[in-house]
């Protein structure tokens, strides 16, 4: 089971319409998935078009993360209706909130990955959409990880950002994960003919060199419609769907190969 989080440290660069993305990848190729929604807006378990009733959410796990809290945590995203494929997803809620203290012990910060090992062979691929910040909920979560990508966006502030990002996973594979890894730093919300936004993904690209993922995410309307309809993006109609989807199967592939080539 290869654990992948989503993860940025400044918000409004799209991070959960990049896991609403890579989820509807691993959806179109058939890999069995759980999303886990870190984060307390909960956005990416309303874009899986999940049934929420009467189940637990993440709070839950993160308050006892035994197997019956964990599996009444996690129900099928509607996007598998009339399919026999596997998406899941672990609930988000806002009362994760209160488990975001900046400044969690060693017995908190495993919780995630402990739940996770209650249902390791059940999956083939986790997908955390983790909370935008560097305090409990985004510790527990990569810690969980096998590798985090970074989402940023060509501003003036993303090249910060990153750097401040790829800092925090050095730190934590230093000191607690030694399989935890950066993916790399997917650009999102490109908008290809302004300039500003070219000299911001060269200034990424000077920094960070092969760890800024090609291709780029450019701003397309088809995203935020199938993401407003919760439908998964490689289903959504007309070629603009279709060319973002292409981009979203590549960085996946990406992050399978990158496991595949550690072991």
């Amino acid at each position: 089971m290869h654990v992948l989080s989503i993860g940025s440290l400044k918000g409004g660069v799209g991070k959960t319409t990049v896991t609403l993305g890579l989820a509807s990848a691993a959806f179109a190729k058939g890999i069995s998935t759980l999303i886990v929604d870190m984060d307390p807006q909960a956005d990416v378990s309303t874009g899986l078009a999940v049934d929420a009733e009467g189940a637990l959410t993440v709070a839950d796990v993160l308050a006892n993360p035994k197997e019956r809290i964990v599996r009444k945590a996690i129900v099928p995203s509607r996007w598998t209706k009339g399919t026999n494929k596997k998406l899941h997803v672990m609930l988000g809620s806002p009362a994760a909130i209160n488990f975001d203290s900046p400044h969690p012990n060693s017995r908190e910060i495993w919780r995630l990955e402990e739940a996770l090992a209650l249902v390791e062979n059940e999956y083939d691929l986790v997908i955390i959409d983790s909370a935008p910040s560097l305090n409990a909920l985004t510790r527990i979560s990569w810690v969980a990880s096998d590798r985090v990508a970074i989402v940023t966006e060509p501003g003036l502030f993303s090249v910060a950002a990153a750097d401040r990002a790829l800092r925090a996973i050095e730190e934590l594979r230093r000191g607690l994960s030694p399989r935890l890894q950066p993916l790399g730093i997917i650009v999102n919300r490109v908008k290809p003919q302004s300039l500003e936004h070219q000299f911001r993904i060269n200034e990424l690209r000077e920094m960070f060199g092969p760890m800024v993922i090609a291709p780029y995410i450019p701003e397309r309307t088809s995203m935020q419609q199938a993401q407003g309809a919760a439908q998964p993006l490689h289903t959504w109609p007309g070629e603009s769907a279709q060319e973002v989807s292409g981009y979203f199967d590549q960085i996946l592939e990406r992050a399978l190969r990158s496991v595949k080539m550690a072991n």
